[in-house]
């Protein structure tokens, strides 16, 4: 798929902003002020891929350029793209009716059914690996993207997949607080990368004991959790700087 720019800005701490589209997935990559963009001049840096949930760049856009700013501060870029029916990208029925099934679930009181969480996660998990490793394919040419390369954040079945099957990933940091199908954790036993899981304690739509599971089912010889109180947005600064060390010790 062809990589093109449509727009850059540079923000008010250096960090150039330049959104993209990969095909007909839309993205952003943010660059430190250190990383040039002159192939007769290269200073490439590594990347970290910035995964998020399917509420749209647009609506995560304030989240996900300050954890691109932090990086840049450590020194990395960042990259993120536009997950399969989210934003302005296609809807799709089967999603569609898994969400709606999600919805009457909860606000029914009702457990959410196995499947319900595999016809919401493993479609998406199938379209989303692959065009994750399209950016890296699109990406790592770039004079100013030198590797290795990190993933952080969710959706944790996409990390999975991704830590599993693309050998470029070195690291991840992973959030928990989604939906795992069970086919996940058998995927889950043949990653070997290092990982960081975040785990909010207290996030009224995560089930915390199928997250401890997920943590214990992983098949890497680094792994630590993080745990802190508080709901699913309620993550604390300390949580970050933790991860941004971790990506500090595996990708530098």
């Amino acid at each position: 798929m062809a990589l093109d720019f449509t727009s850059e800005q540079r923000l008010d701490d250096g960090v150039l902003e330049r959104r993209f589209v990969l095909g007909e997935i839309p993205g952003i990559l943010w660059t430190p002020a250190s990383a040039s963009v002159s192939a007769s001049v290269s200073a490439p840096v590594p990347l970290i891929l910035l995964g998020h949930p399917t509420l749209g760049l647009h609506k995560m856009y304030p989240r996900l350029v300050a954890r691109a700013r932090h990086a840049a501060a450590d020194g990395f870029a960042a990259a993120t793209i536009e997950l399969p029916g989210s934003g302005e990208r296609p809807r799709q029925a089967p999603l569609k009716q898994a969400r709606a099934d999600l919805r009457r679930a909860m606000q029914a009181g009702e457990p959410v059914s196995d499947e319900i969480i595999d016809a919401l996660i493993l479609p998406l998990v199938d379209q989303a690996v692959p065009e994750w490793q399209a950016t890296l394919d699109a990406l790592l040419p770039l004079p100013e993207i030198g590797g290795p390369v990190g993933y952080s954040g969710g959706v944790i079945s996409i990390g999975i997949r991704l830590a599993l099957r693309e050998p470029r990933i070195v690291a991840a940091t992973l959030f928990a607080g989604s939906f795992v199908p069970r086919t996940m954790f058998e995927e889950a036993r043949q990653v070997t990368i290092p990982l960081h899981v975040l785990l909010q304690w207290d996030d009224e739509g995560n089930d915390r004991q199928a997250a401890l599971d997920l943590f214990d089912a992983f098949g890497s010889k680094e792994k630590s959790l993080h745990a802190h109180m508080g709901g699913h947005t309620g993550v604390p600064q300390a949580a970050g700087d933790a991860a941004a060390q971790f990506f500090t010790r595996h990708l530098t």
